[in-house]
């Protein structure tokens, strides 16, 4: 997979090269291009390998960006799909159209070395406004807790902080740019607590459950695990797209992508 999505990469970069945003390749090949959210780098790295076994002539490009960058990047015109790990904001609705295509829980995580196994919504909310600031206030060891999370832009802060009522109010010891940059941080430091999309945590990290609910397909689905956000796909409204991205469009949307949906370790829409 890793080697899919480092080829989808350099696809890419060539194609921008060579035709720019949505453009095309040669009389035979039409480029769809994504742009956005890094936590959606599974999910679109195994919709675009199936949907490609099944349309020859066809190249799908991901630059994983950011939620934000990748909104903005379909608002100009510079890519035809642009990827978000968030709902449209008001003011974005305006202009663009937003399809949810999979459901994905933001998973907390610590080092395997934190004998924290539970927290409820309110604790992990002090724990990032800094009002606990010690693990032992939540049955932990006596050690400082090292708050990890994303930067600014990132839809799984936005959507983190929305839920936990921690808005403009984190005391982050660390802001990185991508999902696999908490992973890999969280993993190292024993204090640390961060969050990260449920696809993308691994076994070099403790998943914690949330008020007793640990995130899963099930519990995801059916809204028991409570922190989860949608992964959508984002269009310019009222403005068609090329065949090659509609037909994307269309297959992604549907009940034929459910399998690779939970092969990237996402859950499918409830149709």
């Amino acid at each position: 997979m890793k080697k899919f999505i480092a080829a989808l990469l350099i696809v890419g970069i060539s194609a921008a090269a060579l035709t720019g945003c949505g453009g095309t390749t040669d009389s035979t090949t039409q480029t769809v291009s994504t742009d956005g959210s890094t936590s959606m780098e599974k999910v679109i790295g195994y919709l675009s390998e199936a949907y490609i076994a099944e349309n020859g002539g066809v190249k799908i490009t991901y630059n994983p960006t950011g939620s934000g960058a990748g909104i903005q990047a379909v608002s100009e015109g510079r890519c035809d799909i642009g990827l978000s790990s968030r709902d449209l904001k008001p003011e974005e609705a305006e202009t663009l159209d937003a399809e949810v295509i999979a459901i994905d829980g933001i998973a907390m995580i610590v080092n395997p070395q934190n004998p924290v196994s539970d927290l409820t919504i309110e604790q992990i909310g002090k724990l990032y406004k800094g009002e606990i600031a010690n693990w032992s206030e939540v049955g932990g060891s006596d050690a400082p807790v090292v708050l990890i999370g994303r930067e600014a832009a990132s839809g799984t802060r936005d959507g983190f902080e929305s839920i936990t009522g921690t808005e403009d109010m984190c005391k982050y010891t660390q802001e990185l740019t991508s999902t696999g940059d908490v992973v890999q941080t969280v993993s190292t430091n024993p204090n640390a607590i961060g969050y990260a999309s449920l696809a993308s945590v691994k076994d070099s990290v403790k998943l914690l459950s949330v008020e007793g609910v640990t995130p899963s397909t099930e519990t995801i689905q059916n809204g028991m695990y409570k922190i989860q956000r949608d992964f959508v796909f984002v269009t310019p409204k009222n403005k068609e797209l090329s065949e090659a991205a509609q037909s994307f469009m269309d297959y992604a949307s549907s009940a034929a992508a459910d399998e690779m949906i939970e092969k990237a370790g996402a859950v499918p829409v409830k149709r």
